[in-house]
């Protein structure tokens, strides 16, 4: 399979995992990150998000396969055409993307307090809205639309799209700028499954369970044992192999599905 990926935000996390599970069927892999400023004393997660993706082209190269990484701000102007030509000029024509990267920042419409697992919880403001939606729905479009574009200039027939998200159409308390961008992000992946399947590209959502990253303490181990609608915290492999299917040729019947992991 000579096939092209690109995977954002694949420092860290499910994109790491997700990268080097495509890598290692034997995609080659344009993994984008954006280090994340972290406090001393952080916590596992932040550290991670402030890493670069050099552990992750070591894990690729060691497997086999092959991956380049490029830091890159999504919301910067022509973002989405840089990472395609830097991905063009590495591998060649891209026929897989994942929306992985996100902005994420917890904001409420209630009043200043801790969440449910001890977090800081600020006011939704200016801020915290506009950081969210210009990655996580903002730069998933401009993404997806230099994909369709530069599908059709090199007359591929054969593409997959995915995207992560959050539950973001029921709402998302505590979360509210992120669910809502999610939401925006399913919405533009769900008109891109119908707009380009006459190209042979399938796009699909998928919903991944608690996943342990680095975030999820004894707190959250105990909340998600409590609660009546989450049974699993989930790896970040376990949600990679189920992304790596979806891009492979035997997903090539399922596509506009948003796909709730358990």
């Amino acid at each position: 399979m000579d096939r092209v990926a690109i995977v954002t935000g694949a420092n860290h996390g499910i994109g790491s995992a997700i990268a080097l599970s495509l890598a290692r069927s034997g995609v080659r892999v344009l993994a984008t990150y954006l280090l994340m400023q972290t406090s001393s004393g952080g916590s596992t997660y932040e550290t991670n998000r402030a890493s670069k993706a050099a552990d992750l082209i070591e894990s690729v190269e060691s497997a086999g396969g092959a991956a380049e990484a490029l830091e890159i701000d999504l919301t910067s102007p022509g973002a989405a055409g840089a990472v395609f030509d830097a991905a063009e000029e590495r591998f060649g024509p891209v026929s897989i993307l994942i929306n992985n990267a996100s902005a994420w920042v917890a904001d409420t419409f209630g009043p200043v307090s801790d969440d449910r697992f001890g977090r800081s919880l600020p006011p939704l403001a200016e801020s915290t809205f506009d950081q969210v939606f210009a990655v996580d729905a903002r730069a998933s479009a401009l993404l997806i639309a230099e994909f369709s574009r530069r599908h059709r200039a090199h007359d591929l027939d054969w593409g997959r799209i995915v995207g992560l998200t959050s539950g973001g159409p029921f709402g998302f308390p505590e979360e509210v700028s992120y669910g809502a961008a999610k939401a925006a992000m399913e919405n533009l992946t769900m008109s891109a499954a119908f707009e380009l399947a006459d190209r042979g590209i399938t796009a699909n959502l998928v919903h991944p369970p608690v996943t342990d990253t680095g975030w999820v303490d004894d707190d959250v181990r105990r909340a998600v044992d409590a609660s009546p609608d989450m049974f699993h915290i989930a790896t970040a492999a376990e949600v990679a192999s189920v992304v790596t299917y979806l891009c492979s040729d035997s997903a090539g019947l399922i596509t506009a599905n948003r796909i709730q992991l358990r």
